[in-house]
């Protein structure tokens, strides 16, 4: 299935039209015309059937024949994850996890984080892209970068867990989740949390944990958490 996404839309729309950009693709590309039919997402979870019905270039205008909620994931996922120092590796991150069938994520700047600006626009493309690639029809949400401080004192529902490399005693991931829970995650930058912020995060019920044996990269530390959450929730 060719997936395209269109957030305006909803369930009392009857007809839109595609941008100029997406319109060109479709037409152009695609080759499609008059009478063709086009699936449509609004990344709330909706799948819309539709039908052209101005086959052009400039402006495709389609009508919506039929729409449809699939039954989703009855977990909720939400990645803090420090941005990385190369930001194709947050990037990378956010794609995969997308694909993968992530809720929610928090760009966190923390003590040790090298990266303290990141640019929201291409990370919103990246999920689009990726959702639609991975024919799924949640946009996960992403929130603007915040600091640590600032996002620890936010009230949290569900299970609360950081993800660090300090010696201490830390649980692993796998004997703190339960299927269908609310879960928040956090994840540290190359340099780790600092001390003062993992000791902030126990002082609010964040339970530690370990992500395994070695030393992971924080792209890949989120990601082995994000598989970890959709494995456990698998029917």
């Amino acid at each position: 299935m060719q997936l395209f996404y269109n957030p305006n839309i909803n369930e009392t729309t009857e007809s839109f039209s595609f941008d100029k950009e997406e319109s060109k693709h479709i037409i152009k590309v695609m080759r499609k015309k008059g009478g063709d039919i086009l699936f449509v997402t609004n990344g709330l979870g909706f799948l819309f059937k539709t039908e052209i019905v101005l086959g052009s270039d400039i402006k495709c205008t389609v009508k919506i024949v039929s729409i449809e909620k699939p039954e989703q994931p009855k977990y909720h996922l939400h990645l803090a994850v420090a941005p990385t120092k190369m930001n194709d590796r947050y990037e990378w991150f956010l794609e995969k996890a997308t694909e993968m069938g992530i809720s929610e994520i928090t760009p966190i700047i923390c003590d040790h984080s090298e990266r303290k600006f990141v640019k929201s626009d291409r990370f919103d493309k990246i999920l689009q892209s990726a959702m639609k690639q991975s024919v799924q029809f949640y946009l996960p949400k992403l929130n603007e970068p915040i600091t640590f401080k600032e996002f620890i004192k936010q009230k949290k529902e569900g299970l609360l867990l950081i993800a660090h490399c300090e010696e201490t005693d830390k649980k692993s991931l796998k004997s703190v989740v339960k299927p269908n829970e609310s879960i928040t995650i956090l994840i540290g930058p190359e340099g780790d949390f600092s001390n003062k912020e993992i000791a902030q995060a126990l002082e609010n019920k964040y339970i530690p944990i370990t992500l395994g044996a070695t030393r992971l990269r924080t792209e890949t530390a989120a990601i082995v958490a994000c598989h970890s959450i959709v494995f456990i929730n698998e029917n």
